[in-house]
């Protein structure tokens, strides 16, 4: 595995003068800072990669080298996931729909992909994935079908919406009564479902889909592979989220900000409008503002990782203030830079985000700035893969320390201490579902 390097410690003078800066640009009471000037963090001699982990998350074995339970010789009843949302969240819902279908023991029709104007989507299931192979890894764990009976396959399935369902919701007494008397069906997944509770086949069958029946269509993954040659390597791909409308649902406040971001955030914000005074400070102490570009490159420093990293950008359309992270970081990479024009403007979103996947489960390392969909689909394929260098920047801690007054050598040496913890205890690396923790 290849390790990112790292500088040589700086001579005392520099030392200093990097902390005197440090201290002089960072206020105790904002959570706003300018990125300091030093080039690696002064507190440590090794990069975050080079922590030792105690504990790694690795695939299951009662789920890789278990033996299948045998698929019910009768299906109760066909059911097709309606998956929302942007290409990962579309992903969670799949997986989630695949292990309700097998937990009814119902016969899986291929998944309805929204199209959607406000993700600038048309692309179905079949644009995205290989159909035949997730078909084909799916054998055993679930049927699926890619077309119906003749009997139904002219009427529409009946729906049952799921999604705002919350808490101990039982698909077995709320759903298959409805499978049982339409016998098709549609479902779009809870939001927080208690999968500890499906039989082991069902959790199996959800893993399956998750972690090896879902591969790129042969001219995405091709496109994607030659995304991947023409990053310089060794990289680090970093999800950063600093989007309008982002900022604009965490109902956060940046007023330092350009005028042109607040614009876009504030067309983006419609009702929701941004938490103030006591309020304010307690929601950013829980970690829900997005860390701006700018703070980002500061925690990045502070982690010792150098500046001249090749970073690739796995980032939607809109980032606003990118200058933040690449007046520090130089060589950083998008698909945009990377691929022909013609070749990106004829992308979509679910095709932009598929890329940015294909890169980040194959980097050498991957930050993220937030722990969304994507974040936890990467972490876990990277963990199933083998690789662990992987870590999601922590806003509660940033904006904990901050709070507390703390600045220079205090906040670099807080903050590399948390950031040191996560990564050796491997939080958030992957999903407890289909993933057992291993002591090292």
């Amino acid at each position: 595995m290849v390790v990112i390097s790292v500088k040589p410690i700086f001579t005392i003078g520099v030392l200093t003068l990097s902390l005197i800066l440090a201290v002089l640009l960072l206020s105790p009471t904002s959570p706003l800072y300018k990125a300091p000037l030093f080039l690696t963090s002064p507190m440590n001699k090794l990069d975050i990669w080079s922590v030792g982990r105690k504990v790694e998350w690795r695939p299951c074995k009662w789920w890789l080298q278990g033996h299948l339970t045998a698929l019910p010789s009768k299906s109760s009843g066909f059911i097709r996931v309606d998956c929302y949302g942007g290409l990962n969240q579309m992903r969670r819902d799949l997986c989630d729909g695949v292990g309700i279908a097998r937990l009814l023991n119902a016969t899986l029709v291929l998944p309805k992909f929204e199209v959607a104007a406000y993700w600038n989507e048309s692309s179905g299931f079949a644009d995205v994935f290989d159909v035949d192979y997730f078909i084909q890894q799916m054998n055993g764990f679930i049927k699926v079908v890619k077309e119906l009976p003749s009997d139904i396959s002219s009427k529409e399935p009946f729906h049952v919406d799921c999604s705002k369902r919350k808490g101990q919701f039982d698909y077995i007494e709320s759903v298959l009564p409805s499978l049982l008397e339409h016998h098709y069906i549609s479902i779009t997944p809870a939001m927080s479902q208690r999968r500890d509770r499906y039989p082991q086949y069902a959790k199996a069958s959800l893993c399956q889909a998750c972690y090896s029946a879902l591969r790129l269509t042969k001219s995405l993954e091709k496109k994607a592979s030659e995304l991947l040659e023409a990053i310089p390597k060794p990289f680090l791909s970093l999800h950063l989220r600093f989007e309008p409308d982002m900022v604009a649902y965490s109902q956060c406040e940046y007023p330092d900000l350009s005028s042109a971001s607040m614009e876009a955030i504030e067309a983006a914000r419609g009702d929701r409008k941004p938490w103030t005074g006591e309020v304010a400070q307690i929601w950013r102490k829980r970690g829900k503002c997005p860390l701006t570009p700018n703070e980002t490159a500061f925690i990045l420093q502070v982690l010792s990782i150098p500046t001249n990293t090749n970073i690739y950008l796995a980032a939607g359309d809109g980032l606003m203030e990118i200058e933040g992270l690449t007046s520090v970081y130089t060589n950083v990479f998008t698909k945009s830079s990377l691929l022909s024009g013609e070749d990106f403007k004829s992308m979509h979103g679910n095709t932009k985000a598929a890329l940015d996947y294909y890169v980040s489960i194959h980097s050498d390392s991957y930050i993220a700035t937030y722990f969304g969909n994507m974040d936890k689909m990467v972490a876990a394929m990277r963990a199933f893969n083998g690789l662990y260098k992987t870590l999601f920047l922590s806003r509660r801690a940033f904006a904990e320390f901050t709070f507390q007054g703390l600045r220079g050598k205090e906040l670099m040496n807080a903050l590399w201490k948390a950031h040191r913890d996560d990564f050796a205890m491997g939080r958030g690396s992957a999903l407890p579902d289909c993933f057992c923790e291993f002591k090292l």
